[in-house]
């Protein structure tokens, strides 16, 4: 279970685990939260003999954190790893518009690495290996092929739906509310 922690902006700064979350409730750095209680953590016993109870719900603000800032000033990380980059692209080539399984696809440069494209989301796509293969250092154009979709970098709040696992419906429909018109998690 992931919880998802805001700053008291409500940004999403990180996916915290259930543990975490119970940590930030305990030493009081939850300003305040939205849905219903997911976690449910029993402590020891009190003096009054009752047992310590800690809940969380799916989506907490936490206060008082400089890092939070921090990360928030940072541009959206493009990884080694090709996960959030297909998970973009919906799995589909960029040329042949298939969909493909994780391991038949490749990161494709629009703009070729040995031509002076950068490593960056505006220049990337999702490519299945056949396709990537037959583009090889050309551009697009060069190689007759067509691009389907347009490359970009997604928003901080599209990245958090791409990067999270088990997406809680209360934390999908808050990250949802705050995507860009033009986002392709909208449709």
């Amino acid at each position: 279970m992931q919880i998802l922690a805001l700053n008291l902006a409500g940004q999403p700064f990180r996916w915290l685990s259930a543990e975490d979350a119970v940590t930030y409730h305990a030493v009081s750095k939850v300003a305040w939260t939205v849905g219903e209680p997911v976690v449910l953590f029993r402590g020891g016993v009190k003096n009054d003999g009752s047992r310590s109870l800690i809940e969380s719900p799916p989506i907490i603000a936490v206060a008082g954190s400089e890092a939070m800032a921090k990360v928030l000033r940072e541009s959206i990380p493009l990884g080694d790893r090709n996960d959030l980059l297909f998970r973009r692209d919906h799995h589909l080539c960029a040329y042949c518009g298939d969909e493909f399984h994780r391991g038949e696809l490749t990161r494709d440069h629009v703009l070729a690495r040995s031509r002076g494209g950068r490593d960056v989301w505006s220049n990337v796509v999702t490519a299945c290996r056949a396709c990537n293969e037959r583009k090889a250092a050309r551009t697009p154009e060069e190689a007759r092929m067509h691009l389907r979709y347009v490359p970009y970098a997604p928003c901080r709040y599209e990245h958090f739906i791409l990067s999270g696992r088990n997406i809680l419906a209360d934390q999908m429909e808050y990250l949802a509310a705050k995507l860009p018109k033009h986002s392709r998690w909208l449709n």
